[in-house]
């Protein structure tokens, strides 16, 4: 019982992870991504992939959120030429590609997936142990925690809440509007990379489908849930709907009636979600 008890928290910890960092784009500056998970693939793939040339965990780590931030440069630099509805379907087909490329390539395992993926060691000490990984996990959402709280507060969260009211009025008080919003996805997507390598070396074993757009909506979901914008809200929401499932593991049939349920109640009675300020609509309907 403790070992499946530490096996959740280990995953809430995880989507925190992701849920946190879809909110920086979602949230902080009203970028909308339908495609997160392909982030959260890329990462996962990379870090596997390194170790099983022979870096080490450590390493891997680090290069896997920097590679997964140069494939969102990719991303960003021709997607951010639109914006509103139209930024969601270039995102949308982005994590629908990744999946297709991660699905055929053979260094990827095709659609068997990625297998045997060394465990996790820092400096020599395994984590093999749930307690040990869940602390190790824990530690990098708190740095993650105390830094997207020190950028919102600084000169780049500033311009980012901008651009996120009105990117046109943002423009012409002087704020480079491009280059915070691809340092938004930079950094966004660097997290997700991060949360992708602690999952793979956790899980030992990886596949496409994992990364596909169900798992993307999920995200967003959790940051819906928790409240857009809000740091506390997306482990919240992430929490939650992690949790969701185990709860309710005896009404297996069910599971999509009261997950959708809850969604549609917090958006009746609190479309800001758990812990926002800002509603739902205030990010979603800026295009209509």
């Amino acid at each position: 019982m403790t070992a499946y008890i530490l096996h959740v928290c280990i995953i809430m910890v995880l989507f925190s992870m992701l849920s946190l960092s879809l909110n920086i784009a979602v949230g902080m500056t009203g970028l909308v991504s339908l495609g997160h998970a392909a982030f959260f693939g890329i990462g996962a793939y990379a870090s596997g992939l390194m170790m099983l040339c022979g870096l080490p965990f450590e390493v891997s780590l680090v290069l896997s959120g920097i590679v997964t931030s140069v494939f969102g440069i990719i991303l960003a630099v021709p997607s951010l030429r639109v914006k509103d509805d139209y930024l969601a379907i270039v995102t949308l087909g982005f994590g629908i590609i990744a999946v297709i490329i991660l699905m055929n390539m053979d260094i990827t395992g095709g659609p068997d997936g990625l297998t045997g993926i060394p465990p996790a060691s820092v400096f020599g000490v395994a984590l093999t142990s749930k307690p040990v990984y869940f602390a190790f996990c824990s530690s990098i959402l708190a740095i993650m925690v105390l830094t997207t709280s020190r950028l919102k507060a600084s000169k780049v969260g500033r311009a980012w809440a901008a651009i996120r009211d009105n990117d046109t009025v943002a423009m012409f008080m002087g704020i480079n509007i491009y280059y915070y919003k691809v340092l938004c996805i930079v950094i966004s997507s660097f997290w997700a990379g991060i949360a992708g390598s602690l999952y793979a070396h956790y899980t030992g074993y990886i596949n496409p489908m994992t990364f596909g757009m169900q798992t993307s909506i999920m995200i967003l979901a959790m940051v819906v849930l928790g409240g857009i914008g809000s740091i506390p809200g997306s482990i919240i929401g992430a929490s939650v709907l992690v949790l969701l499932p185990e709860l309710l593991r005896g009404f297996e049939a069910h599971q999509g009636i009261f997950y959708g349920a809850l969604l549609v109640t917090m958006m009746v009675l609190r479309p800001q979600g758990i812990m926002g300020k800002m509603k739902v609509t205030d990010i979603f309907a800026r295009g209509s």
